[in-house]
């Protein structure tokens, strides 16, 4: 039998393919960043072309660094950006425009049209979503009403829609020779149009959308064989057998696989998601209602989910647009200048507000500045936020389950970041815990994979894989907590109300 599984982590700045063994531990890497395209203020965009060249030569790299070849790889994991939407043609297998990605917010006159008729909630009890620029729906009625010709094409059936694991799948399997256009639940339940309960593709909210059914991918489980890679692929006769969205990834591979049990993954944003098992918990706190995870013909697990939109992508901001860091590490060394922030807040609303308050109407802020504050309490403020926007998603998380978490399981690029761990056990007042393979998104995708072709023989050999590297408790005095929190709140509310019809 072959001796190791090949995940694809298509994430929002990098491509990787990463090698695991069966212990859950990394053999290999390969990755690539892509160009992110700011065409206008609130746009964001990714070249789809691009990404699928990346993904190839990565699994080569990955391949190569760990001396092995197909025959040594039982299957191939796929985890994703979820809500970024590509629109390509079945025939020529060419994309009809750029990816828009995730973070861009060109879609609210799209949800204002929406919401017109019953306002942001029209939708949420069947899909738990709101109406917001944040997910993929919104984001194929602009492309099929702002590129030339694609409303047309749509209609006649040459048009196929996919978040990038469909787009990645589709092109692992063959593209225009037989491509298997698919997604999982997880994803799809990202989009705004499929039913929670049934798991399939809503024709009322389509039609009310003006999606044409046949653009959209088929609906699968997160474990099962979907296709093989075609044959001029170094991964040739390899099946695909596991798809999950990024977040929901990074909980399966922290092996939070029963209720109550959740993780926060630190990335370019950041997202906590809380297990609730087969049910449904729609949110009364501005949390999303979504799917855990779907494995085969096991009944589907739910989650709730706080969404972050700037985290990780902060720190890129400090780095790439006003060059006060020449790389992201180097952001914790200049926080550790100060003792504190100084009295200064960074409320980083570039894409307005995700959970707990959804107000794309909100941009961002840095408050509190005197003449006291230097380079070095701005990167503190920037990493500070990040454990405050977490806060505030876990008190709505207590709030919605009704039982408070008691710690906190972390992955992500930013958990290598002991200053801002240390500072988020402290703000939350319980303690946080790093895994010693903090690749949980990749390891998540890989474990959906090996389940399905018996690489793994069960959630209970998962859960014995993991393993705690680093622990964090809190320090700093409740009077202290609750201060911070009544000036990070204070700040919040400054960003609000600031975009309106002549500032995007």
């Amino acid at each position: 039998m072959a001796d190791y599984i090949l995940a694809i982590d298509q994430g929002t700045t990098s491509s990787r393919a990463i090698v695991f063994d069966k212990s859950g531990s990394i053999v290999s890497t390969g990755q690539l960043e892509h160009e992110q395209i700011f065409p206008r203020a609130g746009w964001v965009e990714h070249d789809p072309v691009e990404i699928w060249r990346n993904i190839r030569e990565v699994i080569g790299q990955a391949l190569s660094r760990a001396d092995i070849t197909r025959h040594d790889i039982a299957a191939v994991g796929i985890t994703n950006q979820r809500e970024t939407a590509v629109v390509w043609d079945r025939n020529t297998g060419e994309p009809v425009y750029n990816a828009i990605v995730w973070q861009d917010t060109r879609t609210q006159p799209i949800v204002d049209r929406l919401a017109a008729d019953g306002g942001v909630e029209r939708f949420k009890q069947v899909v738990g979503l709101p109406l917001a620029t944040y997910f993929s729906g919104t984001k194929i009625v602009w492309i099929l009403e702002n590129v030339d010709g694609a409303r047309e094409r749509a209609e006649a059936g040459d048009l196929m829609f996919g978040t990038t694991d469909s787009w990645v799948l589709w092109n692992l399997t063959g593209g225009v020779d037989g491509g298997v256009h698919a997604t999982d639940v997880t994803n799809a339940s990202r989009t705004m149009f499929m039913d929670l309960e049934t798991l399939s593709w809503r024709d009322d909210i389509l039609e009310a959308f003006g999606v044409p059914r046949s653009m959209m991918p088929e609906i699968r489980s997160s474990s099962e064989v979907y296709g093989t890679v075609e044959s001029s692929s170094l991964l040739r006769e390899v099946p695909v057998a596991g798809i999950l969205g990024d977040q929901q990834a990074a909980t399966f591979g922290q092996a939070a696989f029963d209720a109550g049990e959740s993780k926060n993954t630190y990335g370019t944003g950041n997202f906590l998601i809380f297990n609730t098992d087969t049910e449904i918990i729609h949110s009364k706190n501005g949390l999303l209602t979504t799917l855990g995870y779907k494995l085969g013909d096991q009944p589907a697990h739910y989650a709730l989910e706080g969404s972050i939109a700037v985290t990780g992508s902060l720190i890129q901001w400090l780095r790439d647009n006003l060059g006060l860091i020449g790389s992201a590490p180097e952001v914790e060394d200049l926080a550790k200048t100060v003792e504190d922030n100084g009295g200064a807040y960074f409320v980083p609303a570039f894409s307005g507000l995700f959970a707990p308050y959804w107000r794309p109407d909100a941009r961002g802020a840095l408050v509190g500045l005197t003449r006291y504050v230097n380079k070095g309490h701005i990167a503190r403020a920037a990493l500070e936020a990040t454990a405050f926007q977490t806060r505030e998603v876990l008190e709505a998380v207590n709030a919605d389950s009704g039982v408070d978490l008691t710690e906190l399981k972390v992955d992500g690029g930013m958990i290598a970041n002991n200053t801002l761990m240390q500072f988020q056990a402290d703000i939350l007042g319980v303690p946080v815990v790093r895994p010693v393979v903090a690749e949980t998104t990749a390891l998540g995708a890989a474990y959906a994979a090996g389940l399905a072709v018996g690489f793994w023989s069960s959630l209970d050999e998962l859960r014995a894989n993991w393993q705690e590297d680093s622990r964090w408790e809190p320090q700093m005095p409740a009077e202290e907590r609750d201060r911070q929190i009544r000036l990070w709140k204070k700040a919040v509310t400054k960003t609000f109300d600031w975009v309106d019809e002549d500032v995007s």
